[in-house]
């Protein structure tokens, strides 16, 4: 592949091994030569030296002659290669850097291989490794063949057995997949355990763990009355942290049954904490292994939002049991498959826990902030991917939450009876079965009845939507008739786009607020929620009669279509519908519309050279939602919430950084200034709560944002409240949120308050990276100073991906005005950390670099200092496959 560099010359860009990286293309799939039955592993754990030894029960896939080629890893030390027990010599397979050729095998036959690999040499956290001195694997996507020599692809499902063999003082504790049949003693401090998973799985979701931990154990007895033993495992001092996550756990087995009648399958669950860890948790089949960060929590050192992801992320890899484990997807580029679904699976197990409308909101914020600049620089590409380079590149917000969208489209269009059979029929054809995203939509069809043929090219086309309303209201005929025109802007390879089916749920508000009794137009479904419209051409006019008053129209219900929304409606509408809008999500969306127009305007006369006075009603209308005492306060807080900078800037055609910096923030002052009483009164109503109660923590959360806009005011008082919160809170998200604003300012009591809360978490790794994110994100013109400093901290480590997403990551994807500073000096931070992480762990070093590839959005001084710095690491001397796909694609024009 060629890559044009600003001077125009072209380079030729190669890996490690100095060879171009293969590129995968979906549209070359070919099924599996060989398939496999059973597979026997037999692990004699040491630091240095572990000898794996694997049976693999082979057999011909279909009419053909051609050689076995295995996948496998740079770093395995092969021992020796057996067919049915006789061990093979040099010149009946080839070994070569990544794989396995053996020669002339039988049309089915036992395959032995021992290899030698080093678990405490591998920083990639990818394979076998040690986590805190305990054996751990990580398998997805491509991890199995570091271990051994194998057919690493999702398509080839077997049933495993697996034995371990470790020293019992330092490794007591023994786990993989499926249940415990076996366990015993083997002399000279030696003992083993045998695990047995009957139910056939591709390679990736293999796991095991082993070393010196502590258990919390339950139980749950399924719908049908099987009982199954419940385990979280960790270090001994976190296990009263895990209580939380076993509630978790308990819900989402109930959940599931009830919702999906979704039974587990094993005697066994088993859940493992380590503080290494690339992803956020990994859904092994009957061993989930999982970051600490979604696992541990106490109301001393976990915030609601720990709580919160907790919860959804134990739901999100319990799901995968059947979405995912049971069904799995036929190969990578089915990655949404299996994501999307569960995502969507989870969000609504959390809803239904917790306040749906406070949900949908915080995952639509997610969506814009991460997937909606994907989809809009050069890394776009569909759910479901053409091509690809490195896999692990492709595990993203647009294949994750922009298909987790994808499905709750799919759950509107059909409803969720239809939604629930086309689950049970998805299950009843393909239970145990690699399939494609083709074969779900073809379930949710046969059981709907309803043609997703258009649907499907939200599989196929890359890119976020836009969507222009406009509507007329014809009093004398009692009509109201909306046009809706959808546009997408061409993507890479894709320079023109086909129209979508898009559910766009729209209800229609009379003067009163409630919604109007209407007829709604042909071929529209009546929901509780609203009226969806299939939207299904490039222009379509939605006629709704019996209209009897000029409506103000509620558009895009719950985010029903993940597309960008503009209309032609007046300022009165939207504050209306601010103040008056029976739909949780359109009433925010309303807020946010508000400030959005009011700061985008002022960049805009600001730039001018011009003043700019924001109008009153934009105040008011924020200042009105502290009197609404009705509604659940943390959706009031969301109220109150202004849009983020990065979001603020996908508005522009060139994003200034610092002017919306400072146009936000000068709004946000001028609602507190005049608000500064109402605000005073919502700080002080919603204090002193505890628990980890809905109701407690909806009113920390409303008490924080009050906080924030009172600080925001300038106020000698408000900054007396800040401090005095960190001092007293008796829960982390309140003594956080304090931490939080202090680190904005410049006050004395900064710099105390963060020696004092390092001095009292010190030793706590979660805690701890808390104290880097918040200075990550400070406000303050030398937080870019500070970040580099902090680097060198003794408690920061670039072998640690919680420590680094929460200094690095925090500052470059969080703090916009910093990261961006003119002198270009935050795009060199970030690219020097890239090239130092790709030589420890080319998959997190990978995903640092999105920040860099949004450079077309800023202005041409940052474009070229960006650019720059993608050229260091597309041209580096040796860089990972990870970061070549990234830095090259981020490249191209």
């Amino acid at each position: 592949m060629m890559l044009r560099q600003d001077d125009e010359r072209e380079h030729k860009l190669e890996t490690h091994d100095g060879k171009e990286p293969e590129i995968k293309l979906r549209s070359e799939y070919l099924k599996p030569e060989f398939l496999i039955d059973t597979v026997k592993l037999e692990f004699h754990l040491e630091d240095d030296r572990t000898i794996v030894t694997s049976l693999v029960a082979f057999r011909r896939n279909g009419n053909h002659n051609k050689s076995l080629i295995l996948d496998g890893g740079k770093a395995l030390v092969l021992s020796s290669v057996s067919v049915d027990g006789a061990e093979l010599t040099g010149d009946a397979y080839e070994r070569r850097d990544e794989s396995l050729t053996l020669f002339d095998v039988p049309d089915s036959f036992e395959l032995s291989i021992v290899t030698h690999i080093q678990p405490d040499k591998n920083t990639t956290l990818e394979g076998l490794y040690k986590s805190s001195g305990n054996y751990c694997t990580q398998c997805e996507a491509e991890g199995f063949r570091h271990i051994t020599y194998y057919l690493d692809r999702p398509d080839v499902m077997a049933s495993f057995e697996v034995l371990i063999v470790a020293d019992k003082d330092q490794n007591p504790v023994l786990l993989s997949n499926g249940n415990l049949v076996e366990e015993g003693e083997l002399g000279d401090g030696k003992h083993f355990a045998r695990w047995i998973d009957p139910w056939p799985k591709p390679s990736y979701l293999f796991a095991l763990v082993a070393g010196n931990l502590a258990c919390l154990s339950d139980q749950y007895v399924t719908k049908s009355g099987k009982q199954v033993a419940l385990n979280i495992y960790a270090v001994e001092k976190d296990i009263p942290k895990c209580e939380f996550a076993m509630q978790s756990l308990i819900q989402s087995m109930k959940w599931d049954e009830q919702t999906f009648g979704l039974e587990y399958d094993l005697d066994v669950y088993n859940i493992v904490a380590v503080g290494d860890f690339n992803m956020g948790a990994m859904e092994n089949k009957g061993l989930n292994v999982f970051n600490t960060k979604y696992v541990l929590a106490d109301s001393q050192s976990a915030t609601d939002t720990d709580y919160d992801h907790i919860q959804g992320v134990i739901g999100h890899e319990y799901f995968h049991n059947w979405t995912g484990n049971r069904v799995t997807c036929r190969d990578w580029f089915q990655l949404s498959l299996k994501e999307g679904l569960t995502v969507f699976r989870d969000q609504e197990f959390s809803s239904d826990l917790g306040s749906r409308a406070v949900k949908r909101i915080d995952d639509v914020r997610v969506l814009r902030s991460f997937q909606f600049p994907e989809d809009s620089g050069p890394l776009a590409h569909p759910i479901r991917p053409e091509k690809y380079i490195e896999i692990n590149n492709f595990y993203t917000a647009t294949v994750y939450n922009k298909g987790a969208e994808v499905i709750r489209m799919m759950h509107n269009i059909i409803g969720v009876d239809n939604f629930r059979r086309g689950m049970d029929l998805y299950f009843e054809r393909h239970d145990g079965q690699a399939v494609t995203c083709e074969d779900f939509v073809a379930a949710m069809e046969t059981a709907s009845g309803v043609d997703l043929q258009q649907f499907r090219l939200w599989y196929s086309q890359a890119g976020t939507p836009t969507v222009l309303a406009s509507g007329v209201y014809d009093a004398a005929n009692m009509t109201y008739s909306l046009t809706l025109k959808q546009s997408c802007l061409p993507t890479a390879e894709q320079p023109e786009k086909q129209p979508y089916h898009m559910p766009i749920i729209t209800g229609l508000l009379g003067g009163n607020g409630g919604d109007l009794n209407v007829q709604p137009p042909e071929g529209s479904v009546k929901y509780p929620s609203g009226i969806m419209l299939n939207f299904r051409e490039a222009e379509q006019t939605f006629v709704f009669e019996c209209v009897s008053e000029r409506p103000v129209v509620s558009l895009l219900r719950g985010f029903s279509a993940p597309v960008i929304l503009e209309t032609s409606f007046s300022r009165e509408d939207e504050s209306f519908l601010f103040a008056s809008d029976n739909d949780a999500f359109s009433r925010w969306e309303a807020g946010q519309t508000i400030a959005r127009d009011s700061i985008l305007k002022a960049v805009e006369v600001s730039s001018e050279g011009g003043l700019y006075a924001t109008p009153q009603n934009v105040v008011e209308a924020f200042g009105s939602v502290t009197k609404d005492s009705s509604s659940d306060p943390a959706l009031i807080a969301e109220l109150l919430s202004l849009p983020g900078e990065g979001y603020l800037g996908q508005f522009m055609k060139t994003v200034d950084v610092d002017g919306i910096h400072k146009a936000r923030s000068d709004l946000k002052a001028q609602i507190a200034k005049e608000h500064y009483a109402s605000f005073l009164e919502v700080y002080h109503r919603s204090g002193g709560f505890q628990g980890n109660g809905q109701e407690a923590k909806a009113l920390r959360r409303l008490k924080n944002i009050a906080l924030s806009y009172l600080v925001a005011s300038g106020s000698d008082e408000a900054n007396t409240f800040m401090e005095q919160q960190y001092k007293t809170a008796n829960n982390m998200t309140d003594k956080l949120a304090a931490l939080s604003e202090l680190c904005h300012s410049d006050l004395e009591f900064r710099q105390e308050a963060l020696s004092d809360f390092y001095d009292t978490w010190k030793g706590n790794d979660l805690v701890i990276d808390k104290w880097f994110t918040v200075q990550a994100i400070s406000e303050r013109d030398n937080a870019l100073t500070d970040v580099i400093t902090l680097c060198e901290h003794p408690d920061f480590t670039l072998k640690n991906p919680n420590r680094l997403r929460a200094l690095v990551g925090a500052f470059s994807m969080n703090n916009q005005v910093r990261f961006h500073e003119k002198t270009g000096r935050g795009y060199e931070f970030l690219s020097s950390i890239v090239q130092k992480v790709d030589g420890l762990n080319p998959q997190v070093a990978a995903r640092m670099v999105s920040p860099l590839g949004q450079w077309r959005k800023f202005d041409k001084n940052r474009q070229i200092l960006m650019k720059s710095e993608l050229s260091k690491l597309a041209n580096a001397d040796k860089f990972s496959p990870n970061v070549y796909e990234l830095a090259h694609r981020s490249l191209e024009c």
